[in-house]
C-alpha cells in the first residue's frame, strides 16, 4: 500500500480541509433577499438562518398584512436562492 495509499490520504484531508473552509465561508457569509422593489429585505447566513429584516414603512398597511406576509416569505425565498446558487457555484470550483 506504499506512496499510493499515502498520497490518497493526503488527498483525502486536503478535500476534507476545503470542505471544512468552504462551511465556514458560508456560515460566515450573508445573503439578502428582497421582494415588493426593496420594500422588504431578509438577511440569511450560509445555513438559511436569518440575521435580520428590513421593512420600509410605507409597506405596512394594517388592511393588507396578507400582502405584506407575502413580501417577506417572497424575500427570504430570493435569499434561500442565492445561498443556492453560491453553494453551487462553489461546488463546481472544487471539481
Amino acid at each position: 500500500m506504499g506512496s499510493g495509499y499515502s498520497k490518497m490520504k493526503k488527498q483525502r484531508k486536503l478535500l476534507e480541509n476545503q470542505f471544512a473552509n468552504l462551511q465556514d465561508e458560508m456560515q460566515n457569509s450573508e445573503f439578502v433577499g428582497s421582494a415588493g422593489n426593496g420594500l422588504v429585505k431578509v438577511v440569511l447566513n450560509g445555513n438559511k438562518q436569518m440575521k435580520s429584516i428590513k421593512i420600509d414603512p410605507s409597506c405596512v398597511d394594517q388592511k393588507d398584512v396578507d400582502g405584506l406576509e407575502d413580501l417577506i416569505v417572497a424575500a427570504f425565498k430570493d435569499a434561500s436562492y442565492k445561498i443556492e446558487e453560491s453553494t453551487s457555484n462553489a461546488n463546481l470550483g472544487m471539481f
